[in-house]
């Protein structure tokens, strides 16, 4: 038994090796890490302006931060853009003025931003609610963004994958003749794109979180990157043994990569609210994730069960059709 699990381990990694997976990891991961690092943590957007119309003169106190208009249609022109913020002080109460963002919280922060300027000797109370400086909290959540991605959607296509180039070579006809389970068959190709991801997510969270940073959060990490792996692995095997065509699968592949993951980014990084969102399961996924790179806790216990079941529920449902399949080449 163990010569047969050996050369099932074999004859996978051979069939990656074959399809250049590990050379389209290491372009992902040199392509992902010179974006970060040439690229995404040099645009260094500036706070929100915030322009002041003041044509009496009664705001002394104004901080010189703060863009003096000449005129009200300047100000509302400035803040057209729904970024800008304008401060109306021409009558006794000073109104803030802005185009909404489309999004509450950033609306609020904002208004608050505005209002800091025009006061800003009064007194507030700080919280400190993190340790990240801003290149440090746009490395994490770029890197979780890109982490995610790749164990989603290229980690979906790279099983099933190999899957069909051994339907085209009858393999799964040879296998359905040899005395060996179809549980090996699974784990042997599970166990190998696993240990794949792993070191994927470890080289990028390492590289482009820094060795002291990177090996802080990399334990939590790691356990998020394999459950979303194996469910993906998973769901990519099935799917690509249901389906008879590499044409069906790419349709499949596509819908996944658009409709299924754009709104989790959309809901789990630009703040939009979405009450449904809370019943995609991806989006969980994706938050534990986000999670583990910032140091916080994710779901809890029910989270590790309904993800252990999920895993379990599709690695039987993965030998049950695989079995079928190679009764039907028989």
């Amino acid at each position: 038994m163990r010569y047969v699990v050996f050369s099932l381990l074999k004859k996978d990694f051979r069939l990656m090796l074959a399809s250049k997976f590990f050379l389209l990891a290491l372009g992902s991961l040199i392509l992902y890490s010179c974006y970060i690092n040439l690229v995404y943590v040099r645009l260094d957007q500036e706070i929100y302006p915030v322009y002041l119309y003041d044509p009496m003169g009664v705001q002394s106190t104004a901080s010189s931060a703060a863009i003096r208009s000449e005129s009200a249609e300047q100000m509302h022109q400035a803040c057209s853009d729904g970024y800008s913020v304008g401060i109306d002080a021409s009558g006794r109460v000073p109104r803030i003025y802005m185009v909404s963002s489309g999004i509450r919280r950033t609306d609020n922060s904002r208004a608050a931003y505005a209002v800091s300027l025009l006061f800003p000797d009064s007194e507030t109370k700080t919280v400190v609610i993190g340790t990240n400086t801003k290149e440090m909290k746009n490395r994490r959540e770029i890197t979780c963004e890109f982490l995610f991605f790749e164990l989603s959607a290229v980690g979906f296509l790279g099983l099933a994958s190999t899957l069909f180039k051994e339907k085209q070579m009858g393999v799964i006809r040879v296998h359905s003749t040899l005395p060996v389970s179809q549980t090996y068959i699974v784990l042997s190709k599970l166990v190998l794109f696993l240990a794949a991801d792993l070191i994927f997510a470890a080289l990028l969270t390492l590289v482009n979180l820094g060795v002291s940073q990177g090996l802080s959060v990399l334990p939590a990490v790691m356990i998020q990157a394999g459950i979303l792996s194996v469910v993906m692995a998973l769901t990519g095997f099935f799917c690509a043994v249901c389906l008879q065509g590499f044409r069906q699968f790419s349709l499949l592949y596509l819908i996944l990569a658009v409709f299924v993951t754009t709104p989790v980014f959309l809901a789990g990084q630009t703040g939009i609210s979405w009450k449904w969102i809370r019943y995609h399961p991806m989006y969980h996924l994706f938050m534990a994730l986000k999670n583990a790179y910032f140091g916080m806790k994710p779901a809890g216990n029910i989270y590790y069960a309904v993800c252990a079941a999920a895993v379990l529920s599709l690695f039987m449902l993965v030998c049950r059709t695989l079995k079928h399949e190679m009764a039907k080449e028989g």
